[in-house]
């Protein structure tokens, strides 16, 4: 028995099972808010502490020790967000974690304010999704009336226009006629020849 067969060098490697993009939009943006969630925790906490330094007078923040996380959404909460990240395409998740950010770091919520925010943010990106969806449908409308519409014009531009003959006055064929022509409505004045 050889020793190759005990180590498994020879066999090809376990490939990661591919993963659908929208699970990993949705994990993907929960972690981005369960960080921001402790984030929120921590600056609470610095705030807290500076507050009590300042009214006490005594920095006991060395004595203390806090729970890792002790803030949670609720579960129904949670479905509901994960509910509105599957609408988010992957293409919008960078960009929708960076406003959130920047929203986080603007406001600087309080800690049950983040799930709030997160949500607007969602909501925002998904509004940004349908308009941009809204503008390729009545692009490709146009182009399909436009291709319909050539056709039209060519088939249009085949018939022969004939520019003598019509029936609609003009100032001149009076003039040529010696006649009095009637009083025009126009901004210019009028001239008449003297006879």
């Amino acid at each position: 028995m050889s020793l190759a067969s005990w180590f498994r060098w020879n066999e090809p490697p376990n490939r990661i099972s591919q993963r659908n993009p929208t699970e990993m939009v949705v994990e993907t943006l929960m972690m981005e808010l369960s960080w921001q969630i402790k984030q929120a925790e921590k600056q609470q906490r610095e705030r807290d502490n500076e507050y009590r330094k300042i009214k006490t007078g005594v920095d006991y923040g060395w004595l203390v020790s806090y729970p890792k996380q002790s803030y949670d959404i609720s579960p129904g909460e949670r479905l509901q967000l994960e509910d509105m990240c599957t609408k988010i395409h992957p293409s919008y998740c960078g960009p929708a974690i960076l406003r959130f950010r920047q929203l986080v770091a603007e406001y600087e919520p309080e800690v049950q304010e983040v799930s709030r925010l997160f949500r607007s943010v969602l909501q925002e990106a998904a509004e940004k999704i349908k308009e941009e969806e809204e503008a390729k449908k009545l692009a490709r409308q146009w182009n399909t009336k436009n291709k319909t519409s050539l056709s039209l014009t060519t088939f249009k531009s085949r018939s022969r226009i004939s520019p003598f003959i019509s029936d609609i006055k003009t100032i001149s064929e009076d003039v040529e006629r010696g006649t009095q022509p009637t009083r025009r409505v126009w901004s210019m004045p009028e001239f008449r020849n003297a006879k």
